[in-house]
């Protein structure tokens, strides 16, 4: 009965474990195929994209003012039969009136029961002050701001999946060194437990390495939670099912990466900045509609022409009615009510010239700070690779010393701790470093493409 037991049990486990291997699919995961991933399924760029488009179509509304307008319209009525009083009569009707010779037939009215009418016309302006055409050069200035924008918005999005992915690296790596922390703990604790047995150690010692091994399963417990966490927040970003385990390519983070001089990335930001650009565009953007609210100053000049067809039987017929002109208007109004406009466009153009200069400013304190976190990046590397080195020699002096009673366990233990803790600063260190040269290049404008 037992092993029927037994055996059942184990026929579902493995069914359970079956159907869980099923539920999480794992997934090869290089940088450079997170940031395609990313940037493909990234909302922000579908919300940037959307506000391409309108601006697109802004600029389009601009120019198909250009264009003539053109207008027709017709109806077709019916109509009672009207009451009409002649009250004015010309002399020869009055005279034939007189003599009584068809005075009734001549004062008699057609009967009118439908009417119809066509109208046709056609405007175009030759002159309205160019305020179209500064409004057509606004919008496109205004386009290619918010291409830029999107790139500024793209850059971004490439430094915050940089940013994840070694956010992820750090806690694959975490659990995969304090696993191996682990396994010897477990080893260590066995062997303390063999000589404590056999009264070559004090219990004490015994309970330190448990009490150790306990701590390392709890670090354990914090860096899975992590990992697990860290993995949705990746998938979530990158547009992947929630359940796949993403498995990372530490070569991604073998970039070669030169310093270079700050000079260097000074230049590099003046010439690539895309905000700065786009700055830079809306300021043009605002000086044309400025122009735009000035031509409210000068008249119009528009030629116009038009057909007309009447046709109301029995009483009036009337085709091939064509009409051509010149139209000419000036809004009077407009010599008082302007100026405010004016100065909202002067006011405007002030308040973006200033913010142009706050952004330059901010960008040469960023790009600095993101020199100078690079630089530390770097030289942690060297140091820490040195700490990795001291730590294991550490580590396997004091083993010598506690095999041969030259040392204490909590020695022991504790060269165990900063072992595993060197090798996690230096991991850590290689991922930062790739972030510290991504947003370097990004505070440089040269996040590649």
């Amino acid at each position: 009965m037992e092993y029927r037991i037994i055996k059942t049990a184990g026929i579902i486990g493995f069914l359970m474990a079956g159907f869980v291997a099923q539920a999480q699919t794992s997934r090869q995961l290089s940088l450079s195929e997170a940031v395609k991933l990313g940037v493909a399924n990234s909302k922000t760029l579908k919300q940037s994209a959307a506000k391409i488009a309108s601006s697109e179509a802004s600029l389009r509304q601009f120019k198909d003012k250009r264009l003539p307008s053109a207008s027709i319209s017709g109806s077709y009525l019916r109509v009672t039969q009207p009451t009409i009083n002649m009250l004015y009569q010309s002399n020869s009707a009055s005279s034939g009136s007189g003599s009584g010779s068809g005075s009734e037939s001549g004062s008699s009215f057609p009967k009118v029961d439908q009417a119809m009418y066509a109208l046709g016309n056609v405007s175009y302006t030759l002159f309205d002050g160019f305020g179209n055409s500064a409004s057509v050069k606004s919008a496109k200035y205004l386009l290619e701001a918010t291409k830029l924008d999107a790139e500024t918005d793209r850059q971004q999005v490439v430094q915050n999946i940089t940013l994840a992915y070694s956010n992820l690296y750090k806690a694959s790596r975490a659990v995969d060194l304090v696993k191996e922390n682990l396994k010897q703990a477990q080893q260590r604790t066995g062997d303390f437990k063999h000589l404590e047995e056999n009264g070559l150690i004090a219990r004490n010692d015994l309970l330190k390495a448990q009490l150790q091994e306990s701590n390392v399963q709890l670090s354990l417990l914090d860096a899975e939670s992590d990992l697990h966490v860290t993995n949705l927040n990746m998938n979530l970003l990158l547009g992947l099912p929630e359940e796949t385990v993403l498995q990372l390519d530490s070569n991604s983070f073998a970039t070669d990466m030169d310093a270079h001089s700050l000079t260097y990335w000074e230049d590099q930001a003046r010439n690539n900045r895309s905000d700065y650009k786009s700055m830079d565009l809306r300021v043009k953007a605002a000086e044309a509609h400025l122009r735009s609210v000035k031509s409210e100053y000068y008249p119009s000049l528009s030629v116009t022409g038009g057909y007309a067809a009447i046709n109301v039987p029995k009483f009036i017929q009337i085709t091939d009615a064509w009409n051509a002109g010149l139209g000419l208007r000036y809004n009077i109004g407009s010599l008082w009510k302007t100026g405010a406009e004016v100065k909202s466009a002067k006011a405007q153009i002030m308040q973006l010239d200033a913010t142009k200069g706050l952004l330059d400013d901010q960008i040469k304190v960023q790009l600095y700070r993101s020199y100078e976190n690079y630089l530390v990046a770097l030289k942690k590397l060297d140091v820490l690779a040195i700490a990795v080195e001291q730590a294991n020699e550490n580590y396997r002096i004091l083993k010598n010393k506690y095999d041969n009673s030259l040392a204490t366990a909590t020695d022991l233990l504790d060269a165990d701790v900063q072992q595993l803790q060197a090798r996690l600063n230096a991991t850590y260190a290689k991922a930062d470093a790739v972030v510290a040269y991504n947003q370097l290049m990004q505070a440089a404008g040269v996040i590649p493409q």
